[in-house]
């Protein structure tokens, strides 16, 4: 390796920074051309995610009126459950939308350009257990200032699993096809305790329990948000609802905010499942690097678009797909540019393909079949010691499907 850092590329200390001159002026050319298309496609996206997620609960309220205890002739169950699980498949894109294409960037900041009072990074709280300003300082400030350091980036492994050979082998280890599988079932329980705070206790034993108060307390008071939202007041409203019709049809309202709270949850299950899906992709498939501490010692700039490069990978895909995945399927373009608006990402990934392409860096995009296909079968591996590291030096072949 020809530069300083070690890092894993055929490029001097001269080529590195040269490369980042040329990223910069990327990210300066689409800072300065931000205007109303870019506001009117957030704006309306947001418009869009509401419509839908009150449609998808007016849909699963409307599914009450199809149970087999009305004497109408479309009644039974298989009329309820079919509209309750389109209701439930709608709420379930509102909420991937929502958290991924909407939340995630505008607490990136990637909107605060506009001024808008209703969409700014320091006042939006969204529709996750986890409290927007914790997520901004675990997400934003320590996973993309770190990204892929093993023992700074928290998202290495999430403090649960190993997910590169660079993670000494544990015992513990042998557990995580199983943590992985319940992280993706209940992932936005698992950001919520994605802390920094609760990894010193329970990992490096540096703070006791005792110091973490202050701290569950901010994210009790948004899980109970969640938890009242979701699995409270809306089955109650359609429970209070039911309590006059019970007079003359055997409807039981316990059973009616059961069906409801149960409707919510999976559509809740919906959109982790997605999000953990795209988020793994997004840094563990095969060919993704991951670094150590000396490595990123006295960092400049070019060595840090060069790491994120290294680091993140993309998923293929058409242009609604890529917004169903808040464009993190440009995992690339999002590490390199995080504040730029999502939207760009697209337009940016030819160029920043034929950008690395002619300094010789690898540009890992694949299919979302290789590249969860690929993190998977990693995370199954990486349980038991060893594990193959990538190539010790990155080369320009693209990942295929």
């Amino acid at each position: 390796m020809s530069n300083s850092k070690r890092l894993p590329v055929n490029l001097t200390d001269e080529q590195i920074e040269e490369f980042g001159r040329e990223v910069d002026a990327i990210y300066q050319e689409q800072l300065a051309s931000r205007g109303e298309a870019d506001r009117q496609y957030i704006k309306r996206l947001i418009r869009t995610q509401r419509k839908m997620a009150l449609g998808g609960r007016i849909l699963i309220y409307l599914s009450l009126f199809f149970l087999p205890v009305f004497p109408h002739a479309l009644a039974g169950w298989g009329a309820t459950l079919s509209v309750m699980g389109l209701g439930v498949i709608i709420l379930g894109l509102a909420k991937i939308l929502e958290n991924m294409e909407i939340s995630h960037n505008v607490l990136h900041a990637q909107w605060d350009w506009m001024k808008d009072p209703d969409i700014q990074s320091n006042t939006w709280e969204w529709d996750n257990m986890s409290p927007s300003d914790r997520w901004i300082h675990s997400h934003n400030v320590v996973h993309h200032t770190w990204t892929n350091v093993v023992g700074k980036d928290l998202d290495v492994g999430y403090g649960i699993m190993r997910v590169t050979p660079m993670q000494p082998w544990q015992p513990k280890y042998l557990a995580q096809p199983l943590w992985f599988v319940l992280l993706m079932i209940f992932f936005e329980e698992g950001v919520s305790l994605h802390e920094q705070d609760l990894d010193d206790v329970v990992i490096s034993k540096t703070k006791k329990l005792k110091d973490l108060k202050p701290v569950f307390a901010i994210i009790g008071r948004k899980v109970w948000r969640q938890i009242r939202k979701d699995y409270i007041m809306w089955p109650l409203a359609a429970a209070l609802v039911s309590l006059p019709i019970s007079l003359f049809v055997p409807v039981d309202p316990v059973n009616v905010f059961l069906l409801v709270a149960a409707a919510n949850a999976v559509a809740n299950i919906i959109r982790n499942v997605w999000a953990f899906i795209i988020i793994f992709c997004g840094h563990f498939p095969d060919d993704v690097y991951s670094f150590t501490e000396d490595q990123i010692e006295g960092e400049s700039k070019g060595q840090w678009y060069v790491r994120q490069l290294l680091g993140s990978a993309n998923i293929k895909g058409s242009r609604l797909f890529h917004i169903m995945t808040g464009n993190l399927s440009h995992q690339i373009e999002h590490h390199l540019f995080p504040d730029l608006c999502s939207n760009r990402y697209p337009d940016l990934a030819p160029r920043i393909q034929a950008l690395t392409a002619r300094y010789g860096l690898p540009y890992n995009t694949g299919s979302i079949w290789r590249q969860f296909g690929t993190t998977w079968r990693n995370n199954i591996r990486l349980a038991f010691p060893g594990g193959k590291m990538p190539a010790e030096v990155a080369t320009t072949k693209e990942a295929s499907a």
